[in-house]
């Protein structure tokens, strides 16, 4: 029997038994679509927050008085009695750092912002200094950005992020129209450029308001953080070792004492996120091996009953001078076509869930053709694992025994 005919045998089967066979594969195609549809998911999430990461600055790191990605409670608690960072931490920062080129702070706070009738809750209000203009990532769309004399005056003005605005000024015109923020008022002076969200979370409910007027209405004694752009991402780590040693003299913190503060780059995010993806992805990962385990042990099941019931024909194949070889490479060639076009119907039904779920959410998802692959090698391998007992064991059926059977 050559290899076409060994393909042709299961292939008929399938297509005879349309019911049972897809009964037999379901556990492979479950377990093949759900690795399918991860591996989709996760790559689109890592490009999607790679994309929104660079767009924080490589040249660019902030400190904090608390860690800016939590991923240690105690430490957070930790951090709560480290001294707060203050305008004469950035003050001196920009005095001292020869790298830096560009030092800036903001603090932030949430209430609740309104405009005649509408209100807009839980918003981020942002103190900021005038050049997080050049530093950060909010971009004015409309109107201006705060200038260094509202921020030495304490001006009453304040930037929209376009989801607040569209909130308090449905109909479009909120430049210069007024606001109330901590029962303060604050004209309306820009609005920010749309960023859209990050994993579901809404980067434009905030409003920015100078850092002056933000210690007015808050409290002088909330810690800032401090933004620091350096010339280019080549002089980054030369610019935060600047920041360290003013910080921690400032802050009389032992040579061999840890810092009493955080510094994050964008690749303090990024490896956040790779760690948060690779247990999402090893979770799911876990889930789909075990439906293709017990996808290929039910294949197993149904290529041992097909040994008992075609037990004479491998009995007239060996009396014909068929070796045994060539039973044990048609058995698996059967185990590995089976398992083949479960594979194939779970790429194609993960790919097909995968698109669904980029047209219906906001969830990012990325196709790439070596998933595919990734599918179909996995389904190969089952074949090959699960078919070589049935294989191995119609091989050694004894030629003489299997003709006798009925």
């Amino acid at each position: 029997m050559n290899i076409g005919e060994a393909i042709h045998i299961p292939i008929g089967s399938i297509r005879a038994h349309k019911l049972r066979s897809f009964l037999t594969l379901l556990g492979l195609i479950i377990g093949v679509m759900t690795l399918i549809l991860v591996m989709t998911i996760v790559q689109g999430a890592n490009v999607y927050v790679e994309e929104k990461v660079a767009n924080l600055g490589t040249n660019v790191f902030r400190v904090s008085r608390t860690p800016l990605a939590v991923t240690d409670f105690q430490e957070f608690i930790r951090a709560q009695r480290n001294k707060p960072l203050e305008m004469s931490d950035v003050a001196a920062v920009r005095e001292a750092c020869r790298d830096c080129l560009e030092v800036g702070a903001d603090a932030t706070t949430t209430t609740t912002v309104k405009a005649g009738n509408e209100v807009g809750e839980d918003v981020s209000i942002r103190g900021v200094t005038a050049n997080m203009a050049d530093i950060g990532t909010a971009v004015v769309e409309e109107g201006r950005y705060v200038s260094s004399f509202d921020e030495r005056s304490g001006a009453a003005v304040c930037v929209l992020g376009s989801e607040v605005a569209e909130r308090l000024f449905p109909y479009g015109g909120s430049i210069g129209k007024t606001v109330r923020i901590a029962n303060e008022d604050y004209r309306v002076i820009g609005v920010a450029e749309r960023s859209g969200t990050v994993l579901g979370q809404s980067q434009d409910n905030f409003v920015l308001i100078p850092i002056g007027s933000f210690f007015k209405i808050f409290g002088p004694r909330r810690s800032v953080t401090i933004q620091v752009k350096a010339p280019d991402s080549t002089r980054l780590e030369l610019a935060i070792d600047q920041v360290r040693l003013v910080l921690r003299s400032r802050r009389h913190v032992g040579y061999d004492s840890p810092d009493s503060f955080y510094v994050a780059t964008s690749d303090t995010f990024l490896s956040l996120w790779s760690s948060i993806s690779s247990a999402f992805f090893m979770v799911f990962i876990m889930i789909s091996s075990i439906a293709s385990i017990v996808g290929g042990i039910v294949i197993m099941n149904i290529m041992l009953v097909s040994v008992t019931e075609r037990t004479k024909e491998i009995g007239i194949r060996r009396a014909v001078g068929a070796r045994r070889g060539d039973i044990l490479r048609q058995f698996l060639i059967e185990a590995l076509a089976q398992c083949m076009v479960g594979g194939a119907i779970g790429v194609a039904g993960g790919f097909l869930v995968a698109l669904a779920v980029r047209q219906l959410t906001p969830f990012p998802v990325s196709i790439k053709w070596w998933v595919a692959a990734t599918g179909l090698v996995l389904s190969t391998l089952i074949g090959i694992f699960f078919g070589i007992y049935p294989a191995r064991k119609a091989s050694r059926l004894d030629p003489i025994e299997a003709l006798r059977s009925e």
